[in-house]
């Protein structure tokens, strides 16, 4: 006789929206929602709520492309920042991880992740139009490409310092503390400062 699940098709469901998430698996999403069912009242109708909630107010600022419930970001709309100062990173945990380690005063681009070869990831896919008309304005002193340390990091950094080799900025990118295929969000406080606190220039191609 085969082995039949019990709980329905929605609970299948469940199981197999969970399983889409980064790191969870099928087993890991199964014993995610059987504990969001074990109380639902306390874990699951929460969730629910919460996820109901931020579809509906949280949206992609479309200036640096982070996630905010205004549009622009209350990073790209505070008087305090200083805007002449643009930090490229891949994700919006990545903006995360530098406003949790009050770095960078300055504001951000968010990509939405890197050129990938192996994944068909082209430059149209890239979040950077808005970068370039931002710098285009006359209002950009400086572009700090904060990748990560792997291969499409590696790549998505060249590419972006060819693009603004045509204009007038400086542009750098941080230096020691990140190791070889980490990424920004796996760092610590610390390892964030003093990686982007010894940034260097990059070096431009003569004529």
């Amino acid at each position: 006789m085969a082995w039949h699940r019990t709980g329905g098709v929605e609970l299948e469901r469940l199981i197999q929206l969970l399983s889409r998430l980064p790191g969870l698996g099928p087993r890991s999403a199964r014993r995610a929602a059987l504990s969001l069912l074990a109380e639902p009242e306390r874990r699951l109708v929460p969730l629910a709520q919460a996820m109901q909630d931020a579809a509906a107010r949280i949206q992609n600022c479309e200036i640096c492309g982070t996630l905010d419930v205004t549009n622009p970001c209350m990073v790209c709309t505070d008087p305090d920042r200083d805007h002449s100062v643009i930090c490229v990173v891949e994700h919006v945990s990545d903006l995360w991880a530098l406003e949790r380690a009050t770095v960078h005063r300055g504001v951000y681009q968010v990509l939405g992740g890197t050129l990938s070869a192996l994944l068909g990831k082209g430059p149209e896919e890239l979040n950077t139009q808005s970068l370039f008309r931002r710098i285009e304005s006359g209002d950009v002193s400086e572009v700090i490409l904060a990748l990560g340390a792997t291969v499409d990091g590696a790549a998505t950094s060249h590419w972006l310092e060819d693009r603004l080799a045509r204009y007038d900025v400086t542009v750098t990118r941080v230096g020691r503390g990140v190791p070889m295929g980490g990424t920004l969000d796996g760092l610590d406080d610390g390892t964030l400062v003093a990686a982007l606190m010894a940034r260097r220039p990059v070096a431009r191609d003569g004529g």
